[in-house]
């Protein structure tokens, strides 16, 4: 991996996502919001106007372009911006408005053909059935097999697509049980040796509230802080997350003074 991985932040531009929904709902408060990912030390803000969280229906396009383009040409401004979105037209608009990068979680031949005709950015992701029901009973053979298979030929396709840069995206949460996302994330190493750029998702996703005992979607910090840790230190290119301050800290510690095999010579000063 070049570089360091990069830090996304998350703007919920929504009444109904399952972290945040209803607090960035306006748009003076989302921008706010996102500029204030960028001081803690975001290299991406990642704006979304439709929420994805199992069970959600879907919005009508003309309302998510409503909650998210002010936001979107607002943040890019002050810097790079991705467009989490499942729909063309959408992400045509963001891009349009200033977005670099389009974060889509249908991984579709639609949406990635818009990224490529202007020369952004794209993340694909996995997801196993649509976001209303993907969490009924989700049923693999060999979920990293599985997985790993669709994000390369979804990638191949991405960059045949003419788009700038590509990730791929494991989908924790999106129409996976607990053991399956326990499985994706244990693989990381192997699906970032594959080559293409990963972007990992877990932030106080509800498996870890089973994992931690049921902690409510605000106490997850720490449980999301291990995951996005695990998979800085895995390799990967970028962990998207709500508690972008942390996680920066983190990926200090990780990366800018990492723990010696070797004891210190002498007791460091009191």
């Amino acid at each position: 991996m070049a570089g360091l991985p990069l830090v996304m932040g998350i703007v919920n531009v929504t009444p109904d996502s399952f972290s945040d929904g209803g607090r960035f709902a306006e748009h003076d408060v989302a921008i706010e919001r996102g500029l204030e990912l960028f001081a803690e030390g975001a290299d991406i803000v990642d704006v979304g106007g439709e929420s994805t969280r199992p069970g959600a229906t879907p919005v009508d396009p003309q309302e998510e372009l409503r909650r998210v383009l002010p936001v979107v040409e607002a943040l890019a401004a002050a810097g790079r911006v991705s467009i989490d979105t499942r729909r063309a037209a959408v992400a045509e608009a963001a891009v349009t408005a200033g977005a670099a990068i389009v974060n889509d979680v249908s991984a579709s031949t639609d949406v990635m053909a818009v990224a490529g005709a202007v020369g952004a950015g794209y993340v694909a992701m996995h997801m196993q059935g649509v976001p209303a029901t993907m969490q009924v009973a989700p049923t693999y053979d060999d979920v990293v097999a599985e997985v790993h298979a669709f994000l390369a030929e979804r990638a191949a396709a991405a960059m045949a697509a003419g788009c700038s840069s590509v990730w791929v995206d494991p989908g924790i949460g999106f129409g996976k049980g607990d053991a399956h996302n326990l499985a994706l994330l244990g693989a990381l190493p192997d699906l970032v040796a594959a080559g293409t750029p990963v972007l990992v998702g877990a932030s106080r996703k509800g498996f870890l509230g089973r994992l931690t005992g049921g902690a409510a979607v605000d106490d997850r910090v720490e449980a999301s802080l291990a995951v996005a840790t695990w998979a800085m230190a895995a390799g990967v290119a970028a962990v998207r997350v709500h508690d972008v301050a942390v996680t920066v800290a983190s990926r200090r510690i990780v990366f800018d003074h990492p723990p010696s095999r070797h004891p210190p010579s002498e007791e460091p000063a009191a």
